[in-house]
């Protein structure tokens, strides 16, 4: 039996965000070059949370997130770098090579970085934090995206 995936869009300066999810927890956020219509009917509890706290660091006034994430198809590689990513706070950032040494895995720089493409949960677990050694490094939702969600956490990037 498939659970029904309910879908809100929260509004920020860069484009309009997805969040989307079941009564199991969120499943994915969507970013704005992925957005698509809101879902009609009751919105479960972790979705309606995530949008919220969401709509607040846009606003500035929160800087982590306390949401359930449903589980998710993913390796184990990819749930130790998210699981990482955890640990970046807000207002800093790590290189790539940062979080394979901190999984264990000094030397696996691009895997970190196809597993933060891989992220279901942009923002809500910080890939935009992670920066390559020699300067921005990449971002699913492109580099203006991640250089905005930086510049409104204090951190800039010129390159």
């Amino acid at each position: 039996m498939t659970m029904q995936i309910v879908r809100v869009n929260v509004a920020s300066p860069v484009g309009e965000w997805g969040i989307e999810g079941t009564v199991h927890g969120v499943t994915m956020v969507r970013m704005p070059h992925q957005s698509a219509p809101p879902t009609d009917g009751p919105v479960p509890r972790a979705v309606s949370a995530a949008a919220r706290q969401l709509a607040q660091y846009f606003a500035g006034k929160r800087t982590a997130f306390d949401v359930h994430f449903a589980d998710v198809a993913a390796t184990a590689f990819q749930l130790d770098c998210w699981e990482a990513l955890r640990d970046i706070p807000f207002g800093h950032v790590a290189t790539y090579a940062d979080i394979g040494a901190a999984i264990g895995r000094p030397l696996a720089a691009r895997a970190v970085g196809n597993a933060n493409h891989a992220n279901p949960w942009p923002i809500l677990l910080p890939c935009h934090r992670v920066v390559a050694s020699t300067g921005l490094g990449g971002y699913g939702g492109g580099l203006d995206v991640k250089r905005y969600l930086l510049a409104l956490e204090g951190v800039t990037y010129a390159k």
